[in-house]
């Protein structure tokens, strides 16, 4: 079969690199070396002078960039020592094709960014491999289980937990178009290493200083032999260097594991809890990685989630298995993007900051005054309060339909990246700006064209105001861009403006122009300045609105700062009002983006078992 026809799909683990190669009938064959199919990562380079093999110069495998790599000798020798295992994997994969494989995927983890991307690309490049495609361990993982018949409906929510050397949770969602990261979390020091590394300690006893560690890694390859044979025997026998043999027993394994797998139960209360999801939400919790099968660990798991999770058959070979399919279909078969039709509420979201921006700027127009018409100093006096207020309602209800603004444009995007969930959301709060800016700046054009006056100060007027809502919105697109996590109830929710302030705001504003402009008829003069100290009210009412969430706060605050909105009502002070209020609603946005997406609430930790966890685990390999 052609190459062009194959896929060569690499994991390189922390201990181990598996390597599958797969084709468009779906076939596939795991690559083997040496009789078995992980190859070893580990690899050693002198560094500083000093010799192969020395704990300075030992790389764990192509996943773990050393300091400097890309630059230098130095850098030379580290390509080149992470390479040696995918250039074997190359070579393998070339002898099973009959020539060299030009797709090529790469298992890499959910929380890498551009700088471990980059070096997995130099590796690749340095093993004569072509340029690879980076798929995401978790994305691989749960392509795998839908094609192996696991019922993952659109919009659920699955838990991938890879336990190898180390472990890393991740929480995604289901999409139209495939599976997005909600959340991910790691940590190195729970998984199969620290198990390797306690049992070791345990074998040769807790000597301390550099002595204990080089003895530690000579034993390293006999003590991961031992934890994989204990998961079926009581006892093992174990050959030291220099030292005669011991006995390491199944007691010795469990002690070893326990404080590993209450870590990893742990590490998955935090990422559910950091998608802001309960594990009520979750379709499922699927572990996977070479040590995926340590005793007690999914009795620990399901002791602290209260979810059982459930091991995958094969668990080392999983991610590997899953990139090689990832992609395999085409794109014209893709699920078409479905443009959501917003529900009433969402609707309203939309339609009453519209309306009220529609409103206000009809009113300025109408009741601004034009002086000197007839003379040669002409001048306009515009209400630059009720001005601000309507280029900020526009903003906001163009952000409400951020998320229907995404999914039109996703509907009619060629490019898969905008047909997830993030892409949708992140495109739509890009036109959403875009779109609120080119309306505010409309009302400052259209404002000097009928009037006949420069348009500088209407510009200053309609856009500085809505500078800081803008950039906050745009960090939000980077959120949702880079799919760290989706905020509990979901973007649209997040998107809407408090409506009750619109309201208020608006009338109030409304209102004390009512109150600047109105003719002062003799008759009318006291209703005429009690609409505008009412309007005064409804403002600094709006205000708390907006900054303050919790009723108790806003029934203390309100009253005195609508007192103080009240006695300034003025000409002059109306301008400051709006711009007051355009604050207000900035500082809604940032309190939103840094407590619902940057900064959601930790999630309780809890103590770690003091007595062995107990469970019916039937015996498998560990990693």
């Amino acid at each position: 079969m052609g190459s062009g026809e194959a896929r060569l799909s690499i994991d390189c683990g922390g201990a181990g690199t598996q390597a599958v190669l797969a084709w468009a009938d779906g076939s596939a064959h795991v690559l083997s070396f040496d009789g078995n199919p992980p190859l070893h990562s580990a690899s050693s380079m002198p560094a500083n002078g000093q010799a192969a093999g020395q704990p300075a110069a030992f790389i764990p495998g192509p996943r773990h960039p050393v300091e400097d790599a890309t630059t230098g000798d130095a850098g030379g020798d580290a390509l080149e020592a992470a390479a040696s295992p995918l250039r074997r994997v190359a070579a393998e994969a070339e002898r099973v094709v009959g020539q060299p494989v030009r797709d090529v995927r790469v298992v890499v983890p959910a929380g890498w960014g551009p700088r471990r991307r980059t070096w997995m690309r130099q590796v690749a490049h340095r093993a004569g491999l072509p340029q690879p495609r980076l798929v995401e361990a978790p994305v691989a993982v749960a392509e795998y289980l839908l094609t192996t018949g696991v019922r993952v409906p659109v919009g659920a929510f699955l838990v991938v937990c890879d336990v190898g050397a180390g472990a890393e949770v991740t929480v995604l969602r289901r999409g139209p178009a495939g599976f997005e990261v909600l959340a991910t979390l790691a940590d190195a020091a729970a998984g199969g290493a620290a198990v390797d590394h306690a049992l070791a300690d345990a074998l040769i006893g807790a000597s301390a200083g550099e002595g204990h560690a080089a003895l530690r890694a000579s034993v390293a390859d006999s003590v991961r032999v031992a934890k994989e044979a204990l998961v079926s025997h009581p006892a093992v026998t174990v050959p030291l260097p220099d030292r005669p043999p011991v006995i390491a027993s199944s007691a010795m394994l469990d002690e070893a594991v326990r404080p590993v797998a209450w870590r990893v139960a742990q590490l998955i209360q935090e990422t559910v809890a950091a998608a802001e999801l309960t594990v009520g939400d979750l379709a499922g919790i699927y572990c996977v990685g070479g040590s995926a099968q340590l005793p007690h660990l999914a009795a620990a798991i399901a002791e602290h989630t209260g979810a059982a999770p459930i091991v995958v058959p094969e668990p080392w070979l999983v991610a590997a298995r899953g990139a090689a399919d990832v992609g395999a279909v085409d794109t014209a078969t893709v699920e078409r993007v479905e443009v959501p039709v917003p529900p009433v509420r969402r609707a309203a979201a939309i339609a009453v900051p519209g309306f009220a921006s529609l409103a206000l700027i009809w009113q300025c127009l109408l009741t601004a005054e034009e002086h000197g018409v007839l003379g040669v100093y002409y001048s306009v006096s515009v209400n630059w309060g009720e001005f601000t207020m309507a280029a900020v309602m526009a903003l906001l209800a163009c952000l409400a339909a951020g998320t229907v603004l995404g999914s039109l444009i996703a509907a009619r995007s060629p490019t898969p990246g905008t047909r997830t969930e993030g892409g949708r959301v992140s495109v739509g709060i890009l036109a959403a700006v875009s779109l609120g800016a080119a309306i505010a700046g409309l009302y400052a054009v259209v404002t000097s064209q009928y009037f006949g006056v420069p348009v500088g100060p209407y510009l200053k007027w309609a856009l500085w105001p809505i500078a800081p809502v803008s950039v906050m919105a745009v960090a939000m697109a980077v959120v949702a861009a880079r799919q760290w996590r989706a905020p509990h109830g979901g973007w649209s929710a997040l998107l809407a403006a408090p409506s009750g302030s619109i309201v208020a705001a608006t009338l109030g504003m409304g209102l004390i122009q009512y109150s600047l402009t109105a003719d002062r008829w003799p008759d009318r003069i006291l209703w005429i300045d009690i609409a505008g100290r009412v309007g005064g009210l409804l403002l600094g009412v709006a205000v708390v609105m907006a900054v303050v969430t919790p009723l108790m706060f806003r029934l203390i605050l309100a009253a005195p700062l609508a007192v103080i909105f009240a006695a300034i009502v003025s000409r002059r002070a109306a301008g400051m009002l709006g711009v007051i209020y355009a604050i207000a609603v900035a500082t809604w946005w940032a309190t939103r983006l840094w407590t619902r997406v940057l900064r959601p609430a930790p999630p309780a930790r809890t103590a770690p078992p003091t007595g062995p966890v107990r469970a019916d685990m039937s015996p498998g390999g560990g990693g």
